[in-house]
């Protein structure tokens, strides 16, 4: 129903005291809309019940999409506008075009702006700093079909991004402000035959901006689809499904509320409405037709369907429902399909359940997010990322921070997603809960002139979507503060829908959530709870695992507290996908860019901090993925000697459906593998005895993998979904004895400074000044290292390092790198292992007395063993312990036994499996990562080679497990320095070179957030003494 110019009026003076002094209507948050329809399910009219079963709007004759090429003129504030941009007689012929839909500043128009918290105008509610606020004018024509004169038009706008004012012929239509659900308006009285004018004026900032205050691009436009719907009428306006289940879950309670409009002048008589239930094969499960009320009104209907397939994550069975509107005659006036999966969402005994199931949440936050389109939904990008994460087994995910396009809903229903939808609310520059002190008499949360707002946007957002299966959970909003409005919001969504429940994490554990939704959580707080017996609650993560850049690490540590407590149901990611926007440099080559660029270095921005995803804005898996996968796969394994448990955490999908082998590496090759069947049914478990050999002679692994039988929509058939990896048998590697040659003959002489050995087939010379190697090859051949090796304690900075101050922290290593002094050289005696030579340094601004010991073996091998012993309680945590060496780059043929095949790190590393992987140099950096930082490591490596293209080269082995890199770009190109300095891959200079880094570790990630967190103690080094050891040999 239209809102009248008088209930406007009224609100307005009710208000005085906030509207005093305003000017602009843009400014007055107490004017929701204009003349603009209530919220609605989203759904089109069909002309048949064959059109409709098409699920196509183009094939209604009821249906005329107005998207395409309109004129566009933009200008940098209101004052600015074209006042007479919508008369008819106005002269747009010299504006620009723009495709609608789009966001303006994708588009060529305008700066897109990058901000997380600040917004990107001064603060100051409601108002609008007019200086620099973009006015976005759209024209358009179109021509009504001739037979919709008896016909009531509705005008509906996806969704339009800023203050806007629609004129149709000259006329206002109305007015809107809240973006991310559709603005519809009747427009039947201002058509005419022939062509017809449509112009939109768009502000870009309003009142309504200080509830869009979301970790995203800041913009603006018409950025989903806009579309005619014609109308009998009396017709079907609005209707909601509920497909429950009874209390044993088994048979299926469908009920359906339709709501029939009857628009002035409806001469239609005698109507009938029929409904029809169809199973997934099509099969007629109900039908029942009833009379409509002449005046129209709510027809109801509801049927108890027997033995029903319930739709959940793992099964999620659609039924076809239809409604069709009939004259008296049995002609169709209007008819409508949709899907429908019959579930039942409750809370019990502090879980959240589905089916009477508890379900674990495996999720990811998604925001709306094209690399070309911006905020333009995008139906292949979304098949897309459903596609990746069932791959990845998520199985939920939380709309953030706004409702998303209709084909995202649409998708999850069909694939079986669980879904949080999210009302577009956040008010995150003026403060949230848990977040510091709010200021509730200037918070638009606790302020009674700004809760029609809020509750509009809650209310549309149900509306829209409520006929949705895959939504479970409602949220009300994203760091909003949590005032009175949000206690009224829960009541009144309790109330008008029983079946879902509600989050919201800025209600912590007060009465508003039914959901304990925290964001960030510390481990300790959530140890806590899940060692509580008295909540009521599931505790349901909103937002962790802060994935921004090289990230996600401790990613276990979480779910080892949310798999102790069966009221810890796991959480959602943030986020899914970097929110980088395709750009090129000056000389044509491509990059992602984030806040700062496009113009925007001189605005507010805060650079890369919308990078946080587990794949790149084009679809791309980063390395952390992989971890996600692991962590959240539903098969788990054990084993005990040759009996391997296998643990089916799925709800309803048994595990004869996965294929099941195994593998046994030795010394990282595969020697041995086998296949077995498991068939335990959901959350049970089924032990395998295993027919290994014997594992004496070696360091052995077995790995064991589950891959699927059969395809389904998004996984294929034999694609793995779950695997582990166990040490077997007692050898270790590093335990092996590794033979030292006493026969070969090492002749040496000092000359000076330096040091000259020869054996059988190397030469080298080592300089007692300098503390290094000069040279080291094969006789009669070129060098293969152009940089012996160094001592190295500095890393590229990630992102989570800038956030919690490591560059300036820990600072001192950076130059302990750059500038060790040599204090003392000492030349051994040469015994039957070697020559020993040892180097003292002493290290800039570093209290510690760190040593490199170097064996010249009589093979002409070298053994390195450095040692280093802290000496003060003030000394920074070090960001690596290592060295570094650089060959030529013709050794660009790596080969290594260690954890791979993808990039690892000690916090991170439990998806990549110990073997042996062989890889070009050129592969090993991450260039995914929008902004350059630390990657391509690998952990627990016994050996590594690098080797030309005639097979000479490098190996080096560890007396303990190493960490190593070989990358073609070097750390002092990674490193920004200080700041992160706007850097971006395009930025970096590949080398002819192998910048070869041989640690005993580095710092973890971390991943619990990027603005503080340190990474674990266990993955930090902040021990007195470190020592470790590894050999050089060249062949």
């Amino acid at each position: 129903m239209r809102k009248t110019l008088v209930s406007i009026f009224t609100l307005f003076t009710l208000y005085s005291s906030v509207a005093q002094n305003q000017q602009n209507e843009w400014e007055n948050p107490t004017i929701v809309d204009r003349n603009k329809e209530e919220g609605r399910s989203f759904f089109f009219l069909y002309d048949s019940m064959k059109s409709a079963e098409s699920r196509t709007p183009e094939n209604s004759t009821l249906y005329k999409s107005l998207n395409g090429t309109w004129k566009f003129n933009i200008v940098k504030n209101p004052e600015s506008r074209p006042q007479d941009f919508y008369k008819t007689d106005f002269d747009a012929s010299n504006w620009d075009e723009i495709a609608v839909p789009s966001n303006w500043e994708t588009a060529g128009f305008d700066i897109p702006i990058y901000t997380n918290v600040s917004y990107p105008f001064k603060k100051n509610p409601p108002f609008i700093d007019g200086a620099y606020n973009p006015v976005g004018s759209y024209r358009t024509r179109f021509n009504v079909p001739e037979d919709w004169d008896d016909k009531e038009v509705i005008l509906s706008f996806g969704s339009i991004s800023g203050y806007a004012r629609i004129f149709v012929n000259g006329e206002e239509a109305g007015m809107t402000k809240a973006s991310k659900t559709p603005a519809e308006f009747d427009i039947t009285d201002l058509l005419k035959k022939g062509e017809n004018l449509l112009a939109v004026q768009v502000t870009r900032w309003h009142d309504g901006s200080y509830l869009e205050d979301q970790d995203f691009w800041r913009l603006s436009g018409i950025e989903r689809n806009v579309f005619l719907q014609a109308m009998p009428k009396t017709t079907i306006w609005d209707y909601k499904v509920d497909s429950d289940l009874d209390a044993n879950y088994k048979n299926g309670k469908f009920q359906a509320a339709v709501d029939i409009r009857s628009f002035e002048n409806s001469k239609v008589k005698n109507a009938r409405l029929q409904v029809a239930l169809f199973d997934e094969n099509g099969n007629l499960m109900y039908a029942e037709k009833k009379a409509v009320p002449r005046e129209g009104g709510k027809v109801s209907f509801e049927k108890t369907i027997p033995n029903v397939d319930k739709w959940s994550g793992e099964t999620p069975t659609l039924y076809t429902y239809s409604f069709k509107l009939e004259d008296k005659k049995g002609n169709t006036l209007a008819a409508t399909r949709g899907r429908t999966g019959f579930r039942k969402v409750e809370l019990k005994n502090a879980q959240l359940l589905v089916n009477g199931k508890a379900v674990t949440v495996h999720g990811v936050n998604l925001h709306e997010h094209h690399p070309d389109k911006g905020h333009v939904p995008d139906l292949e990008m979304t098949r897309k990322d459903f596609e990746l994460m069932a791959l990845n087994n998520i199985n939920a995910v939380r709309m953030s921070h706004y409702p998303h396009g209709q084909q995202v809903y649409d998708l999850a229903d069909e694939f079986g997603f669980y879904i949080v939808d999210e009302a577009n609310i956040e008010t995150h520059g003026m403060g949230a809960e848990w977040q510091g002190r709010i200021d509730e008499d200037k918070h638009p949360a606790y302020l009674e002139e700004w809760a029609p707002a809020h509750l509009d946007r809650i209310k549309r957002m149900y509306e829209m979507d409520k006929n949705h299966s895959s939504i479970i959970l409602w949220s009300m909003g994203n760091e909003c503060g949590n005032g009175p409005v949000f206690y009224e919001a829960y009541d009144w969504l309790k109330a008008t829908d029983p079946t879902r429940l509600v989050t919201f994490e800025q209600a912590g554990q007060n009465r508003d959530t039914d959901v304990v939704a925290p964001m960030y959580p510390g481990i300790r707080s959530m140890k806590e709870y899940a060692e509580r017996t008295d909540v009521t609650r599931p505790f349901i993560m909103c937002e962790y695992s802060h994935a921004m850049g090289n990230s996600s690490g401790n990613f276990r540590e979480y779910w080892d507290i949310i798999d102790s407590s069966p009221h810890m149901q796991g959480g959602f990611i943030w986020d899914w996908v970097d929110q980088g926007l395709r750009a090129e440099t000056e000389d044509g080559r491509e990059f992602w860019a984030y806040g700062g660029d496009l113009g925007g270095e001189d605005l507010q921005n805060d650079e890369n901090f919308n990078a946080n995803g587990l794949i790149t804005a084009d679809r791309e898996p980063h390395p952390s993925l992989a971890e996600v996968k692991k962590v959240y796969q539903n098969i788990e394994f054990d084993l005990d000697g040759n009996t391997l448990q296998v643990s089916n955490k799925y709800n309803y999908t048994n595990l004869e459906e996965f294929n099941f082998i195994w593998k046994l590496l030795k010394d990282g090759k595969e020697v041995s593998n086998g296949a077995f069947n498991v068939s335990a049914a959901p959350n049970t478990k089924e032990n395998v005895e295993l027919n290994l050999p014997e594992t004496t002679d070696g360091e052995y692994y077995l790995s064991v993998f589950a891959s699927t039988k059969s395809g389904s929509a998004l996984v294929p058939a034999g694609y793995n979904l779950a695997s582990e990896q166990f040490k077997v048998g007692e050898t270790d590697f590093f335990a092996e004895t590794k033979e030292v040659s006493a026969e070969a003959e090492l002749v040496y002489e000092q000359k000076g400074d330096s040091l000259i050995f020869n054996t059988e087939s190397v030469t080298g010379i080592f300089n007692l000044k300098t503390g290094k190697i000069q040279e080291y090859k094969l006789k009669n051949d070129a060098s293969v290292i152009t940089q012996f090796p160094q001592p190295y304690f500095w890393r590229a900075p990630t992102d989570n390092d800038f956030g919690n101050g490591m560059p300036k922290k820990l600072a001192a290593w950076k130059e302990a790198t750059k500038n060790p002094v040599v204090t003392k050289t000492l030349v051994g005696l040469k015994t039957e292992k070697g020559l020993p030579v040892t180097i003292t340094y002493t290290l800039p601004d570093i209290a510690a007395t760190y040593s490199v010991a170097y064996l010249i073996e009589n093979s002409g091998a070298i053994k390195i063993t450095a040692h280093i012993e802290l000496q003060s309680d003030e000394t920074p945590e070090m960001p690596r312990f290592g060295m570094r060496l650089v060959l030529d780059g013709d050794y660009d043929n790596l080969a290594y036994y260690g954890r791979g095949p993808w990039e690892n790190y000690s916090d991170r590393n439990e998806s990549a499996f110990l073997g042996i992987y062989t890889d070009k140099v050129e592969n090993q950096f991450t260039w995914t990562y929008i902004r350059p930082q630390e990657s391509g490591y690998h952990t627990d490596t016994r050996w590594l080679t690098l080797t030309d293209a005639s097979g000479n080269g490098l190996k080096i082995v560890g007396d303990q497990p190493l960490g190593f890199s070989a990358l073609d770009v070097s750390t002092e190109d990674l490193d920004p320095g200080m700041t992160k300095a706007q850097k971006h891959p395009t930025d970096l200079t590949v080398e002819d070179k192998v910048f070869l880094h041989v640690d005993l570790k580095q710092r973890g990630l971390g991943g619990l957030n990027s603005w503080g967190q340190y990474p674990f103690r266990e993955y930090r080094l902040e021990d007195k003494t470190y020592s470790y050891s590894y050999t050089i040999s060249l062949f």
